[in-house]
């Protein structure tokens, strides 16, 4: 899991997510990218419960779920806040913790088990 902007973010893999209960909707939305990105909402209260980024194999395979809509959101604290650059001043990212200023690589702080699961989920 990943904080950006004050959210907190779980990229996993899209066979690993299961809605429970209620509609939803995607809304496209653009981004600097051109790509855009999709967001699916609940579609009686419009909270953004994950999106889909365009980055090639990634969009449909990987979903990144806002960690506040789980049941359990405190079952998966941040492993890295990113984007700390533009964070409000009143935000306190923990001692110690693993941040960057914009976005970061993943071979410097995703575990090997992490990657693989990322490679078989492209594959």
């Amino acid at each position: 899991a990943w904080t950006a902007l004050g959210g907190a973010i779980l990229s996993i893999e899209a066979t690993r997510v299961h809605r429970l209960a209620g509609d939803v909707e995607t809304v496209v939305v653009p981004t600097d990218s051109g790509k855009g990105q999709r967001i699916v909402r609940c579609r009686t209260c419009q909270v953004a419960l994950w999106s889909h980024y365009a980055y090639g194999p990634i969009s449909d395979d990987v979903v990144f779920v806002r960690v506040g809509t789980l049941l359990d959101p405190d079952a998966v604290p941040p492993d890295i806040h990113i984007f700390t650059s533009s964070k409000q001043p009143w935000v306190v990212i923990p001692e110690g913790s693993n941040q960057a200023d914009e976005f970061y690589s993943l071979k410097e702080y995703w575990p090997d088990s992490s990657r693989a699961r990322l490679r078989r989920a492209l594959s």
